[in-house]
């Protein structure tokens, strides 16, 4: 992992962890193209009663308002967790060259979420290689941060 890769993926976990403590779930996720952030994304599920409002594909819906293009070619969206498939499917939508993430779908189950068992419903694993877009884990030792935070709220949404 490079010192740049480190530097976007900790922002990504701190924004997770920031949403938690303001009413979010705990997911952050940002967009870097050229080494210049151009948007970050929080889950906003409970808080917007929106089931695709996932940090990573908010962060990819602004990102594509902001530089007026559907295609995020040239960028990598970095997340403080594996992506979902819903939002797997939006990156390979978007034409991301990379995502990088920390946590991954079995920290994100042991916190309550349903990500590993759509990931293993739709079969994710199968042509990963093969895919456009290049997935990569780098934990952190700030990885589960986000989730020890949402585990500790009294009043967290159940999903």
């Amino acid at each position: 992992m490079t010192s740049t890769d480190e530097h976007w993926l900790r922002q990504a976990v701190a924004l997770a962890v920031t949403n938690v403590t303001e009413g979010g779930g705990p997911f952050g996720a940002v967009v870097i193209r050229d080494g210049e952030l151009v948007a970050t994304g929080q889950n906003r599920v409970t808080r917007d009663h929106d089931p695709s409002a996932h940090a990573e594909v908010l962060a990819i819906r602004t990102a594509c308002a902001e530089l007026g293009a559907f295609s995020l070619a040239g960028a990598t969206l970095y997340a403080s967790c594996e992506p979902c498939p819903m939002c797997l499917a939006t990156t390979l939508w978007a034409r991301l060259d990379r995502v990088v993430y920390a946590a991954d779908r079995d920290d994100a189950a042991r916190a309550g979420f349903d990500d590993r068992a759509f990931h293993d419903l739709f079969g994710t694993d199968r042509a990963r290689a093969g895919w456009p877009s290049r997935l990569e884990q780098h934990r952190l030792d700030e990885s589960d941060a986000p989730f020890d935070a949402w585990l500790a709220k009294g009043d967290r949404a159940a999903y």
